[in-house]
């Protein structure tokens, strides 16, 4: 699993520091300087992880993370330049999991980070389970409940329309012929044209505009994702 992590923190330098090594273990980084734009990013596409200064302009660390408690259990760090005891205690209290203060190693925030999820993972198993959700560019699909965000908005799709995107976002980046999406998503006895991939393709491309859906002509289509 490729886990995202929402940083916010507005000294540039240890931004670029953070997201340089997150980046080089796998993980996907969205970055902020304002906790508000950070929410915005909390209501569409939501990290696995959050980690939070105190000190920023606007809305304040703890306040940010008080406002994701009050919705979620996902993991939250906070980095301070402030070594109070009191300070500490209220970033456990607001419900962060974990406390670092500046300056401090890259390293030992890779650590914490890999301790926090190993220790939610089989949280986040089960819930999966229960609750499958697929992200691939800017969509986000809930496989169960066959529910699919474009943006963060709920789009209506039909059966097949949904069918079509759902395998495309399964595998993000990955070609398929005209006749593997006809076997895929109308089934094994079909036997019209392959021309139905083609007109499916082109009701998708209505509903979801700048969607990166590739055509690679004279074989098929792919869904790409820059960031899988």
């Amino acid at each position: 699993m490729k886990y995202h992590i929402g940083i916010v923190e507005d000294d540039l330098n240890i931004q670029n520091i953070v997201s340089a090594y997150l980046k080089k273990e796998g993980y996907t980084v969205s970055m902020f300087d304002r906790a508000e734009e950070a929410w915005e990013l909390w209501e569409t596409n939501p990290p696995d992880m959050w980690i939070l200064d105190i000190m920023l302009p606007g809305m304040d660390g703890y306040e940010f993370c008080r406002k994701i408690r009050n919705e979620s259990d996902v993991p939250i760090i906070i980095i301070s330049a402030k070594d109070e005891e009191i300070d500490k205690i209220l970033g456990l209290e607001l419900g962060s999991d974990d406390y670092l203060t500046k300056p401090f190693s890259p390293r030992e925030l890779i650590a914490r980070i890999k301790r926090l999820f190993k220790r939610v993972q089989p949280v986040q198993d089960k819930d999966e389970q229960l609750w499958q959700k697929i992200r691939a560019s800017h969509l986000v699909i809930y496989k169960e409940e066959r529910r699919l965000y474009w943006h963060g908005d709920e789009m209506e799709m039909t059966t097949k329309e949904f069918d079509m995107l759902l395998l495309f976002a399964e595998h993000p980046n990955r070609a398929f012929s005209r006749e593997e999406l006809l076997q895929s998503v109308w089934g094994d006895d079909y036997f019209g044209s392959d021309r139905a991939v083609d007109d499916l393709v082109k009701r998708i491309r209505k509903k979801l505009t700048d969607i990166p859906l590739e055509t690679l002509w004279g074989f098929g289509y792919r869904l790409r994702d820059e960031e899988q």
